[in-house]
């Protein structure tokens, strides 16, 4: 499965250890593959290699250095079968793909000021830096989708997937559950609202007078992932903020400061930095009302009321959800939805504690009382937990599983076109590799 590690390698590459020794400064560099007119350096095998390491790997060796080595010659045989096909990625692309592993990256560190000290370089320095290298991962990524873009697999490939498995290979999967919720959110009082726009538009005037935006960021933004840069969030494409802050942001130049602005998160004050092209750098002053006891009591109090309706059978808890519920749960019977698996089962080591330690005490078919939570933007409400199914850890099942093995058979079968695509293409592109890997055990025929 050779791609599979391919993508993990990626991963490597990308999750930059500032303890990882530089190994371009510990060889003599030189041109160690050539495909097609791509190239791979020696210093390139030993970063990735010293940066697997890094991560506490026990095992290495020369072995697994070859291993590191014909996942790259496979990385630029795509690169190579994306230039041929004349592929585009956009720039909006790959700024958008940064960003997403620039945040996987910061939430090692407790702040972006540890982690620039720790790189010794800031934040866009380190963006900057990883244009070219996202460019041929995103080629890399779409030549490779291409390959198995069209391949499904049969109820009987599946079966027949399941049943030449050896019986102790068939994955063991662990208990899950199926969790309901109805959320109650809290509603905001006006007043609460009024005085946090009056507080933002002092601090306004106050900037505008002359304080620094920055500074009154740093002291008073409610945003955690901006507030001790300054309230600056870096640049942004379209589509990837609220839409009210989006259409403000996107208005402003030169030394431009917003009136107050409400979105999902708060209210707002927005000062623009830098545009370019079509992406912008702004700052912004988040205050987030806060919910009174009393409207958080009233919440709980509604939701004893549903408890009560669901006990007595007045009601059942798929319409208690659709009728009662703030979450957007309640189009789908009030049923959580695994994000990672776009499926209704969780395992139960992937349950938030919060909800775990709730439905590990009820039977299948009970609903909790009222508990507090805390929604995904951080703010207080209340909701019933609902648990609707739970499995024994159990050896994979056509009929209690069939999703989870069908997607494994067709993994299986991406695989092995894969692994057809490479042999082919290996026959025809140039391929050349320095004496120093022709040692290596490789899957595949790559002289």
């Amino acid at each position: 499965m050779l791609h599979k590690i391919f993508r993990f390698t990626l991963l490597l590459t990308l999750l930059i250890s500032a303890g990882v020794v530089n190994a371009q400064e510990k060889i003599i560099d030189q041109i160690v593959a050539v495909i097609g007119q791509n190239i791979i350096k020696q210093s390139d095998v030993e970063t990735q290699y010293a940066q697997y390491v890094a991560q506490g790997a026990t095992t290495g060796g020369d072995e697994f250095r070859c291993q590191l080595f014909e996942e790259m010659l496979f990385q630029k045989l795509l690169l190579n079968q994306a230039e041929l096909d004349s592929v585009k990625i956009t720039d909006s692309q790959i700024a958008s793909e940064i960003d997403r592993r620039m945040r996987l990256i910061l939430s090692q560190f407790p702040s972006t000021e540890a982690f620039e000290a720790y790189q010794g370089k800031t934040v866009m320095q380190f963006k900057e830096e990883f244009k070219d290298p996202i460019k041929e991962i995103l080629l890399a990524q779409t030549a490779e989708g291409k390959i198995t873009e069209d391949i499904k697999v049969t109820p009987s490939e599946v079966k027949s997937f399941v049943n030449d498995m050896p019986k102790d290979s068939i994955p063991l999967i662990n208990s899950e559950v199926e969790v309901g919720e109805i959320v109650k959110q809290p509603v905001v009082s006006i007043e609460e609202k009024n005085i946090v726009k009056e507080k933002l538009n002092k601090l306004r005037d106050e900037i505008i007078a002359g304080k620094d935006f920055a500074a009154m960021a740093v002291l008073y933004s409610e945003d955690p992932g901006s507030a001790n840069k300054g309230g600056e969030l870096g640049f942004v494409s379209r589509g990837e903020l609220y839409p009210e802050f989006e259409a403000v942001a996107f208005g402003l130049k030169g030394t431009d400061i917003s009136q107050v602005i409400e979105t999902k998160a708060g209210f707002h004050i927005i000062q623009f930095i830098e545009r370019r092209g079509e992406r912008i750098n702004v700052r912004h002053i988040l205050m987030v009302p806060q919910v009174s006891p009393e409207a958080l009591l009233k919440a709980k109090n509604a939701l004893d009321s549903v408890y009560t309706q669901i006990q007595s059978g007045s009601i059942k808890f798929a319409d208690a959800a659709l009728k009662y519920s703030d979450d957007p749960s309640k189009n789908n019977n009030g049923i959580m939805v695994n994000a990672q698996t776009s499926s209704s089962k969780f395992p139960t080591a992937d349950l938030d504690p919060s909800v775990f330690f709730v439905v590990d005490k009820l039977k299948v078919g009970e609903i909790s009382k009222p508990v507090p939570m805390k929604t995904a933007d951080g703010k207080q409400a209340y909701r019933i937990l609902y648990l609707k199914s739970r499995t024994e850890p159990h050896r994979a099942t056509l009929k209690d599983d069939y999703s989870y093995l069908q997607n494994l058979a067709l993994v299986s079968k991406q695989n092995d076109a894969t692994e057809e695509w490479i042999e082919k293409k290996v026959a025809t592109t140039y391929i050349h590799i320095n004496d120093d890997f022709k040692a290596c055990k490789f899957k595949h025929k790559w002289f």
